[in-house]
């Protein structure tokens, strides 16, 4: 208790009032506050060990499912189909490319988050708790799609907290974050991040964004073909241990998170509900 009042007393006013009107997440509040210890209890649809495990898959292209030990879904960068499966509780989307969302989501799906206002240049703010799981959004600039200008928070960063971790999905990121928008990512245990090395960031941006969030966990996705995935894992090498699975799944739990930062390298493939 002492330590944290010492912290909260060298923080500035102005940060203190900001923080006020901050909704809580416990990974802005890791990451603002180092010294402090946050203690938590130590195949698609297969049964998780506990509650604190959540099963990432990685479905096509940018979309990944999130699962919960509860059975909650959440898909990231939906266009509409997953494979043979459930529709899943959440989706969100991203609009810098067709490949990231689904005009016409299906009207099943309980939760649907655009990464973009529908006012063009406002920031979205999502906030969604479902108990199991909070999706939060940070917005970031893309592209212009009708020329070579900007479009002010045309995508999102979305991050779940669930499990006691911090999952954050890069969505079609276009440039580095700033101070600010690194500030409200918080801390990322593990980070879904786009590595095609040109229709987003290019590698050497992507490998400086990677290296500061320094998150236990990065799973490569918008890769197309091998070679592009070759030119950023030896961008990453040193830095990072390089992990390569033939599955298209991870379990992951703040307790098997990786001493040293991994990349761990998914293979896509589209889910079918077990037998």
């Amino acid at each position: 208790m002492l330590r944290l009042l010492a912290c909260l007393m060298l923080l500035p006013a102005a940060a203190l009032a900001q923080d006020r009107d901050r909704r809580p997440s416990h990974c802005i509040a890791i990451a603002e506050a180092p010294g402090l210890e946050y203690v938590r209890k130590a195949s698609y649809r297969a049964p998780l060990p506990d509650e604190y495990t959540v099963r990432l898959s990685y479905i096509d292209h940018a979309m990944f499912m999130l699962e919960t030990a509860g059975g909650l879904r959440a898909v990231t960068d939906y266009v509409g189909f997953i494979g043979a499966a459930d529709l899943p509780d959440v989706v969100t989307m991203n609009r810098a490319h067709i490949s990231h969302w689904d005009p016409t989501p299906d009207p099943g799906i309980a939760h649907v988050l655009p990464g973009w206002s529908e006012i063009v240049g406002e920031p979205v703010d999502h906030h969604l708790d479902l108990g199991e799981m909070l999706v939060r959004s940070v917005s970031t600039d893309i592209r212009s799609r009708f020329g070579g200008g900007v479009e002010e928070n045309g995508n999102a960063i979305f991050v779940f907290e669930v499990g006691g971790l911090c999952i954050g999905h890069l969505g079609h990121l276009h440039h580095e974050p700033s101070a600010e928008q690194y500030a409200a990512l918080g801390r990322l245990d593990v980070v879904m991040a786009p590595v095609d090395g040109g229709l987003t960031l290019d590698i050497d941006t992507m490998i400086r964004v990677l290296t500061r969030l320094r998150s236990s966990i990065v799973i490569p996705m918008h890769w197309f073909g091998e070679s592009a995935l070759q030119r950023f894992l030896a961008g990453m090498e040193g830095d990072f241990l390089i992990e390569r699975r033939d599955d298209n799944h991870l379990e992951v739990s703040l307790r098997t998170l990786p001493s040293r930062p991994t990349i761990v390298v998914l293979r896509p493939a589209y889910l079918t509900e077990p037998e």
